[in-house]
């Protein structure tokens, strides 16, 4: 699992340089939005807890969160989204799935459509690729004061189902009716995650290199560029060098 790991930790850089730009507040608004449709009492809704959750781990203030929830449960007026994954393959080989939300489904569909043939990828049919990932919950904590043993325990005594690591970091994979019990239990042991979310994580890996790994990692960057995605997953194992460039 050597290359989520270290691929979840560029995700992490990139999100606080996304944030400056303020991709990660649109997004996370979105994604509060749609999940409010659903009921807009946190406590009752899953989604929107989780959603709710992470507006706050990024310092969102509280009056945007709440505007967000009205707009959702339709108590303001506000823009209607739809949810598209689309699915894809990449340099190599590698599966993708980009999961957008969106005002207008036609230019969605022509710009990622735009973004895989600019980039050496290609968009596949529904269902081409989706097979090849379980949605998990996915907590990243790093090493440095946390014992391995206790960590395990507090994963397996809250429902978690498996811890690895690489080298700076430990990773804690959950089923998602069992991730925020896990997460709130890894908190509450006074340890702080370096990310968490409920991820699409993928059955195997595929190792790039070279070009190839340059080529996927541009790929994947000008998709998560685009302003309706909202996320991008894929079974990309990224060589050292391809991922000192991209930190960089």
């Amino acid at each position: 699992m050597s290359g989520h790991s270290k691929w979840a930790t560029i995700k992490h850089k990139k999100g606080a340089l996304d944030a400056k730009r303020g991709k990660i507040f649109t997004r996370l608004i979105k994604e509060i939005t749609i999940a409010a449709k659903s009921g807009g009492d946190p406590e009752k809704n899953p989604r929107l807890r989780t959603a709710v959750a992470a507006a706050k781990a990024e310092n969102m203030p509280s009056d945007n969160i709440k505007r967000a929830i009205q707009r959702g449960t339709g108590e303001l007026p506000g823009v209607s989204y739809e949810e598209i994954t689309f699915e894809g393959y990449g340099p190599g080989g590698v599966a993708i799935l980009v999961e957008t939300s969106t005002d207008n489904r036609n230019r969605t569909v022509s710009e990622i459509r735009h973004c895989f043939g600019k980039n050496n990828g290609n968009m596949g049919e529904a269902g081409s690729v989706a097979w090849m990932f379980k949605k998990k919950g996915y907590i990243v904590v790093p090493k440095a004061g946390v014992k391995e043993d206790d960590l395990l325990n507090i994963v397996l005594e809250n429902g978690g189902d498996d811890l690895s690591s690489d080298e700076e970091n430990y990773e804690i994979y959950t089923d998602p009716s069992s991730y925020e019990k896990v997460l709130e239990a890894v908190k509450a042991a006074g340890i702080k995650p370096a990310m968490n979310e409920l991820s699409m994580v993928p059955d195997n890996y595929i190792k790039l290199e070279g070009s190839q790994a340059n080529q996927m990692i541009r790929l994947i960057e000008a998709l998560e560029d685009f302003d309706d995605t909202q996320n991008v997953f894929s079974n990309a194992d990224f060589d050292a060098k391809a991922l000192e460039e991209m930190a960089g």
